[in-house]
């Protein structure tokens, strides 16, 4: 009897490939104790750059109204991501501006410090510690940059 050898059996063609027979999914037999999710939030050494780092503008004036000592004002807050770059990981971008933007809006944290900061720019711009700051903020992002702008009420009296 003579060995064939590899050179002497056809190719094979699209006709001899063997189907594949679809198996059956495979059932579940354990279920996960547990749930896992991935969240993303600030980072508190980035919220203390992005404070330390921002171009802050404040403006505003006393007032009598009602009989109290009053003060309205704005304080706006520029991130600008790009200048920030070589101390940021992630990229300074448009897209990086609009998750900041979202993640600043949604953080507790975030809210203090404004409020905190719109407390400070307001004794200094109005001369005088006011007794009680009220503040509306809003967040939004246009192109790599971040503007926190807030506008303030406050009582001295």
């Amino acid at each position: 009897m003579m060995k064939k050898k590899p050179s002497d059996e056809p190719a094979a063609g699209p006709s001899q490939v063997p189907k594949m027979s679809k198996k059956p999914m495979a059932r579940a037999v354990r279920i996960a104790l547990f749930q896992r999710e991935i969240r993303v939030r600030l980072s508190p050494a980035a919220l203390d750059l992005l404070f330390a780092r921002a171009d802050v503008i404040s403006e505003g004036q006393r007032a009598v109204r009602g009989g109290h000592d009053s003060y309205f004002g704005s304080t706006m807050l520029t991130l600008d991501l790009p200048s920030l770059a070589p101390l940021l990981s992630d990229a300074c971008d448009a897209g990086t501006a609009r998750r900041l933007a979202a993640l600043l809006e949604s953080d507790a944290d975030v809210a203090k410090r404004v409020q905190q900061l719109a407390a400070r720019e307001t004794e200094r711009v109005a001369g005088a510690v006011p007794r009680q700051v009220g503040t509306h903020v809003t967040i939004r992002s246009q192109g790599a940059k971040v503007f926190v702008d807030v506008d303030v009420e406050a009582v001295f009296t």
